[in-house]
């Protein structure tokens, strides 16, 4: 709660010091840090390390374009439908590498966003490889100005805040405990008579629909979508995000990604060479902190008298 309040509080702050620059960049933490999220509710808690989940995001960024296209102006029709677009997607991929283990799954899942890639690559006429711009913003309504950085900013902290506690709660849910079984011992699970492969694409669908959402939010909030967005490489860094921040922890997604994100717009700064710090970064925590940063809070907490 007290991250929450500090995060509502962040844009009047930022205005008064002159950093409003800084109010889209926390923005873009928030949503990357929701697909981060969604993507170790399937990688961490279900064991299906999946190298395509930015595809998702692509779809739903692309499915802002498409209905702005179409004629719709209202976010609340464009979000839901950038979610169900992806949710959809998921379950085509989903019903196809879930029959796949291991090596196998990584690289179908890797294969079919690589085709998504492709295929919106092909776009000519929303742009290709240089993309689509926006010539406006989705409307929010209700007397909400979407052209308001600020507003934008308490909407999407709204939603992702709402997302991100529903992942905490499913995570420690019957169907989280039964995901984390799953990926510990499935031949077992099936013993006991889970329906593993239900249990599976139902988690991997969710996951991809607020992927797809998150897409949708970045972007309304740039204005902008790239098929670059959905490269291998963005799913990479989706994984290394969750990795650093913990797999298989509950806060494991934000706190990876705001650290990754972070620290390479610090870097940015100062070096153009800033992969590396980023690199050195993954194998620290690789070699002294393999439980993710998310765990030294249980350091803290075990180390209080």
């Amino acid at each position: 709660m007290a991250i929450l309040l500090a995060l509502a509080l962040f844009p009047p702050v930022a205005a008064a010091l002159g950093l409003d620059f800084y109010i889209g960049f926390v923005r873009r933490v928030l949503v990357v840090a929701l697909a981060a999220a969604s993507l170790n509710f399937i990688m961490g808690f279900g064991g299906m390390v999946a190298l395509g989940h930015a595809g998702f995001m692509g779809v739903g960024a692309y499915a802002v374009v498409l209905l702005s296209d179409a004629g719709f102006a209202s976010a609340w029709v464009m979000w839901p439908a950038a979610a169900l677009l992806a949710a959809f997607a998921a379950l085509v991929i989903g019903s196809i590498s879930l029959r796949t283990k291991g090596v196998y799954f990584i690289m179908i899942t890797l294969a079919f966003a690589q085709m998504l890639y492709f295929v919106f690559v092909s776009l000519r006429s929303y742009g290709g490889d240089d993309g689509y711009t926006l010539m406006a913003r989705p409307a929010l309504g209700m007397g909400l100005e979407m052209a308001d950085e600020a507003t934008l900013y308490w909407v999407v902290l709204a939603i992702v805040a709402a997302l991100l506690w529903w992942l905490d709660r499913a995570a420690g849910s019957r169907f989280g405990a039964a995901l984390v079984g799953i990926r510990d011992n499935e031949i077992r699970m099936r013993a006991l008579g889970y329906p593993v492969y239900l249990l599976q694409l139902t988690a991997f669908v969710v996951a991809g629909a607020i992927a797809g959402l998150a897409g949708a939010l970045l972007a309304t909030g740039n204005s902008f979508v790239s098929p670059s967005m959905m490269h291998w490489t963005q799913s990479a860094t989706l994984i290394v995000m969750v990795i650093i921040g913990g797999l298989g922890r509950r806060w494991g997604g934000p706190v990876g990604a705001a650290v990754w994100l972070a620290l390479e717009e610090a870097l940015k700064l100062h070096t153009s060479h800033w992969h590396m710090p980023l690199g050195l970064l993954l194998i620290a925590t690789a070699l002294y902190a393999p439980k993710g940063l998310a765990a030294l809070s249980d350091l803290w907490a075990r180390s209080k008298p």
